[in-house]
Formats: C-alpha cells, structure tokens, sequence
C-alpha cells in the first residue's frame, strides 16, 4: 500500500554529496561464477544442467533455404461481406506525409469539458460496509453456481457482454485513452519516416529493431479501433502533433515516457470503469503497451524493467502529460473533462546518454515540456551511446545495468514549475489549472509502484525548489520505490492514499512532472 513517508530534510543535511547507492538496490545483482549468483541459496546442483557450453563455430548453417516439407493447404482470410470476415481497422497504414509543429493559430473553444459541479472534492469516506469477506480455513464459504465455479466476481451471472462505455467516467476515461493510441501510432511512424537507415544503425538500432517499431505502430491502429468501437460516433480522430526530438536517441527516450504514461494513466483507471467488459478488452490492449514501454527502454539502453510494480496514476496526471505534444485536432474533435495540472520542471533531470548521470547540467532536455528526452548531442568524451564498457556502455541492448545509477537515495532534486492559467494541448485550447482548495506547495509527492512517499519541499523563490530523493522500499529488504520513468507531484498535504484512491491526491496537486530516476 501506499507508505506515507515523510523525510525531514535534516536527515540528509550531509547528502548533498553522497556518493551513489550500490546498483544493487535498483537492479539484479549477478556474479560470473555459476552457482554464486543468488546469495544465501545452496544445492543449486541438478542434473538439468548443462556442462557443454563451448560452441563449434565451424558447424554453423551456411546455406539457407526451404530444406523440409510441411503438410499445409492454402486458405485466406474471410473479407469484406463474407462471413466471418473481421472488421475494419479505423485508421489504414499510413501512406504519406503527416503535418506537425506547434500552433499557431487562436482557439475556438478554451476548457475542459464540464458541466454542473457538486463540490470542489470527493469527500472521504470510511471502508465499503460490504467488504467483509475474509477467508480463515482456506475452505469455500459459499455454495458454488456451477461444478468449479467459486461464488462471487462481477460479469460471472452468464449475462451477455456489453462491449460499450456505460457512464461519463467511461466515456472520459476510454476517449483519453483513444488520444494517447493515437499519438502513439503516429510518432512511432513518424520516427521511421523522419530518420534514416543510416540514422537508425548510428544509433545501434538495426533493421530488425526498426521493424518492431514499425510493428508497434500497427499494433496501435489496432488499439485504436478498439477503443473507437468502444466509445462510438463520437470518438476523436488522430490529431497532428508537435514532438521534442531531433535524434533517433531522442526519438526512443521520448517513446518509453510516452508509453510510460499511456500505461500508468490506463492502470489507474481501469478498475474503476463501470463497464467491466471494458475493462477487460482494454486490459489486453495495455498489456501490449507495457511490452512497447520495455522495448523503448531497451532501445535507450535502460535497464529494462527495474521495479517490482507499474505505477497506476489518475487520469489527469497522463492527460497533463500528454497534452502538450498534441499541436491541433479536426474540428468538432470531441474534448475531454480531465484537469490540466502546471508543469513540473526538474532542473537537474538525469541525462541518461551520459556515462555519469551525476555530470548532468541545468535543463539537458530538448525543451521545457515534462517529458521531453535527454538531449542526446554531448561531447563524445561525456557520452555513453557508443561506450562499449560494461557498467558504463547505454547503447542498444536486452539490459544495461549501471554501475553509477542515474539516480540515488539523497540525491538533491532541483525543481521549478509553472503558474496556472497557461494554454496547452490541442489547438492551444486546453487551460493549465489548479484546485481553489489547493494552498502552497509543502511537499513532492514520489508515485512509483504502489506507493506514495512525500519529502519536503524547500523553497527558494515563488516557483523554484529542492528536495532530496528519498529512500523507501516497498519491502524490507527489497529494493527502492523511487526508480524507473515515474512521477513526481508538488502538494499542499502529505495525505495518506493507497492505488486505488490516487485521485483524491488532484485537489491538492500544484504542479506535476516526469522524473528519469533510474
């Protein structure tokens, strides 16, 4: 759950300094010597293993081709009107140019989607009545509907499913979601088409890595339809967008912060949707979209996965996030209701190009968006793209594990953020804004897997500030909460929430950011 945890800046009055925490907290720790690679773990011995692991080159396949024969018959597909045929895909592959930049143009229409409101929060209330249920013998407590069908679950009555949207919160909720498959099916095409081969290989990405983008973006058009058959007629279009890189390096960073919070903002939604079978199809969709988030970590040379839990966050924290790289929408585009909180700017934001993220200067981002990429054009000497040293090498690969982390328990954390009332997103029509009830600034608010830590905030100017990063595990232990591309939030309050409850945090959120700790 949740760990409200807050650390008194005094413990860290001498860590400004530290040297980094071994990389043993954020990551696998292995040794080259067989059997010593857990520690504590004896009579790994077992005759499953293998003692020949020399390899004869000389006996490698040469010649290739169709040397075996396999029963098969020849079938197609159904299409069109025939019966079984699929249905259409929304958005066919692309087959030109698409336009891009900012906006420059003077908005129709200004605000979020609203309409009469009861209250200025969502009041706290004690635990659910009817969650009860608490099992003591391990033994069924209720009589079974059928043979090896235990009581209880939601949609298991044999009714049949709806594959609709079944509330506003649905509806809002699905349609976020159908901007962020949108985007993400164009910038992954975009990529391709705006870098070259030779642009990609002088990345350490070859054509089997391009491939699997350009299969990413298909699998996007899928989701796309998906959530626009689940939402109806008034499911957006694709939008034209305006993106943050100018490297292929650029271009993969920017991705896993893009698919890290098209993923966490679909985790903290979705079990609250009305519509459980929703629910259910879109599960399977962003299950995919993890799978896209590793893979752009790989191709950054980030450590693939380094946390034993995603992060589910409220939907105005992915639409905040989001917002910014949307340039314009066709008209008539259907809006969202969903807050545009100001930004959170990490001054000192770890380069994750550099050999030592701790050489990082003021503001090495491409721009002053939250989740624009590192900038990747270093000085050759300061860069570890193409570093082939184990520990400090950050090109291409299945895990690159640091030996100098990109971030560390204590570390100073540099922040400035914006003032509410700024025009962003689609067609500059989106305002940025902050809760009546929300007061100063007070604390940073760390959500990474299923917790949320709060360090204080020191304060050196209206809209500038510190805190060090803190400590927490979720586990005795087990290793760090803070790690990974996760979020950070300036409050007014260290309120105790949990996951599932995330967005009662929204009223007192000032401002809110993207943090690359690890």
């Amino acid at each position: 759950m949740y760990s409200k945890s807050i650390v008194a800046s005094a413990l860290f009055a001498g860590a400004a300094y530290a040297a980094p925490a071994s990389q043993g907290v954020y990551a696998s720790e292995a040794s080259s010597e067989y059997g010593s690679q857990v520690p504590a773990y004896t009579g790994a011995n077992a005759p499953y293993k293998s003692d020949s692991a020399s390899v004869d080159l000389s006996k490698l396949a040469t010649s290739f081709g169709t040397n075996s024969a396999v029963k098969a018959i020849h079938t197609t597909a159904p299409n069109g009107t025939e019966s079984g045929a699929a249905a259409p895909l929304r958005s066919s592959m692309v087959t030109g140019s698409t336009t891009h930049g900012p906006y420059s143009g003077v908005p129709t229409t200004v605000g979020a989607v609203t309409t009469t409101t009861l209250g200025l929060t969502v009041s706290t209330l004690p635990l659910n009545p009817t969650a009860t249920y608490y099992n003591t013998n391990g033994k069924l407590q209720n009589p079974e509907p059928a043979p090896y069908t235990p009581a209880g679950g939601l949609g298991t009555n044999g009714s049949l499913p709806r594959y609709m949207v079944e509330s506003d919160f649905d509806y809002e909720s699905i349609t976020l979601g159908l901007y962020q498959e949108w985007i993400e099916l164009d910038c992954f095409n975009n990529g391709l088409a705006t870098f070259s081969e030779e642009d990609f290989i002088a990345a350490g990405l070859t054509a089997e890595d391009r491939e699997l983008i350009r299969y990413m973006a298909q699998q996007e058009e899928g989701h796309a339809t998906l959530l626009t058959n689940m939402l109806g007629e008034t499911a957006p279009p694709q939008c034209t967008y305006n993106y943050p890189y100018t490297t292929v390096r650029e271009f993969v960073d920017f991705n896993q912060k893009l698919t890290r919070y098209g993923e966490s903002g679909v985790w903290g939604f979705i079990n609250h949707l009305d519509s459980r079978e929703v629910g259910q199809l879109l599960a399977q969709s962003i299950a995919t979209e993890a799978r896209q988030q590793m893979a752009f970590r790989q191709m950054s040379g980030l450590f693939p996965m380094n946390q034993y839990f995603e992060t589910g966050v409220p939907q105005s924290w992915a639409w905040t996030l989001l917002a910014p790289y949307i340039s314009s929408c066709p008209e008539n585009t259907t809006r969202l209701a969903w807050q545009n909180f100001p930004a959170l700017h990490i001054v000192n934001q770890p380069n994750i190009n550099r050999w030592s993220a701790n050489d990082t200067g003021a503001y090495e981002v491409t721009g002053n968006r939250t989740s624009d990429p590192s900038i990747s054009t270093i000085p050759e000497e300061d860069s570890c793209i193409n570093l082939n040293v184990t520990g400090y090498g950050c090109g291409p690969a299945i895990a690159r594990n640091r030996s100098e982390p990109l971030s560390f328990p204590g570390k100073m954390v540099n922040f400035t953020w914006d003032a509410p009332g700024l025009a962003v997103g689609p067609n500059n029509s989106y305002i940025t804004a902050v809760n009546p009830v929300a007061g100063e600034p007070q604390y940073v608010a760390w959500a990474a897997q299923l917790n949320l830590t709060y360090t204080p905030l020191i304060k050196t100017s209206n809209n500038s500030g510190y805190t060090y990063q803190p400590a927490a595990m979720n586990y005795q232990g087990g290793e760090g909460i803070v790690n990974g591309t996760m979020f950070v939030a300036l409050t007014d309050t260290d309120m105790f929430l949990t996951p599932f409850n995330l967005s009662m945090i929204n009223p007192h959120v000032v401002a809110l950011g993207l943090y690359q700790a690890g």
